[in-house]
């Protein structure tokens, strides 16, 4: 039987702009961006922000008004959805209710000049690759809502495209299934090499499975990196709270030491890095799950007294109010003591906090 082989190609975007009607709104605005071969990427952002044009314009259903599109080194800024070689998932599956299974998978195969036996070796071959081998005879209708997009998966993946584009891809899914999803999409990407161009407004899907998030923001790029390097280093406010929950903290960068930084917050002292910041006002972000909820008056700590106690199974999560406003923390320790109106310090871990943007 025949496999499915791998032709990734890198993506590169120069200054690219998209400007709609004559009201000439910048849906993208100038964006640079180079996607490595064999990597899976996520835009990532709210709606409007400009992810879901920027992937519409690498599958050539939207052209740029200015600047340069590359798929493997090749300009295909002009070039039309069908001249390129590229395949998209869509959110709402789009299969043909009226075709089984394999049918559907071979359709794009139609098209590519591959004879009846071929096409049907490569259709069982995208099937047993995402799970549903056996499941050929099969009407959409028969089949779940996570079958399905793995179906249209499949009929994606036997074109064997240079990039593979999905946009928003398991928005249709329950919390549960999202997850089991997800996970074979990353599988596959992984195990084939392939380039990837993801689309969600999910943080924690992005932060599961990607290489690179790219967060956009009103039409422009906000923070491109690693998952770990946008959760631990947000580059601003936007970014800090779009990508998990952040506690924002007007502070003082009180002085700056060989890239250290003295930061004061309230009462209290932090030694933070400075990530090129200058002595002056600033903002501080800090992760729920980095703030220790400790006894009052503790040395360190911001005083405080709990407002909400909420137990969720896993951790306990607490609203603290403050004299620099409410502070959400998060413990894993669920068996800790805590009653609502009771005086707290707040902590700040020495890796927790970081300084951002505004």
């Amino acid at each position: 039987m025949a496999g499915i082989k791998s032709n990734a190609a890198s993506v590169e975007f120069r200054n690219v702009t998209k400007i709609y009607g004559k009201s000439k709104v910048a849906a993208v605005s100038d964006i640079s961006l180079a996607i490595e071969a064999g990597k899976l990427v996520t835009l990532l952002g709210p709606s409007g922000c400009g992810k879901t044009t920027t992937l519409r314009m690498i599958a050539g259903l939207e052209l740029a008004t200015s600047g340069q599109i590359l798929i493997g080194g090749a300009d295909v800024t002009r070039l039309p959805a069908t001249d390129r070689d590229v395949s998209m998932v869509f959110q709402s599956y789009a299969l043909f209710p009226h075709m089984t299974v394999r049918e559907n998978v071979e359709y794009g195969l139609r098209f590519s000049g591959f004879d009846k036996q071929r096409r049907a070796e490569k259709a069982r071959a995208g099937l047993e690759l995402v799970g549903l081998a056996g499941y050929g005879d099969r009407l959409p209708s028969q089949l779940s809502g996570g079958q399905q997009q793995r179906v249209a998966v499949a009929r994606a993946l036997v074109l064997e495209p240079q990039v593979l584009l999905f946009d928003e891809p398991l928005s249709n899914l329950d919390a549960k299934l999202r997850r089991h999803v997800r996970e074979e999409i990353r599988e596959i990407q992984q195990s084939l090499g392939l380039t990837v161009v993801y689309v969600t407004h999910d943080q924690e899907e992005a932060l599961a499975v990607s290489d690179r998030i790219v967060v956009m923001n009103n039409a422009v790029i906000a923070q491109d990196g690693t998952p770990r390097e946008l959760y631990d280093r947000p580059a601003d406010a936007f970014v800090a709270d779009f990508i998990g929950e952040a506690n924002i903290f007007d502070c003082e960068v009180a002085a700056i030491d060989r890239g250290e930084a003295t930061v004061r917050l309230g009462p209290v002292t932090l030694r933070l890095p400075a990530g090129g910041r200058r002595p002056g006002p600033a903002k501080l972000a800090a992760r729920p799950a980095r703030i220790l909820v400790r006894e009052a008056g503790a040395a360190g700590t911001l005083a405080g007294t709990l407002e909400k106690v909420t137990y969720v199974g896993s951790h306990l999560e607490f609203r603290i109010g403050t004299a620099l406003g409410p502070v959400f923390a998060v413990s894993p320790d669920v068996d800790a003591s805590f009653t609502i109106g009771q005086d707290v310090g707040v902590g700040f871990p020495e890796k927790g906090p970081v300084l951002i943007g505004g």
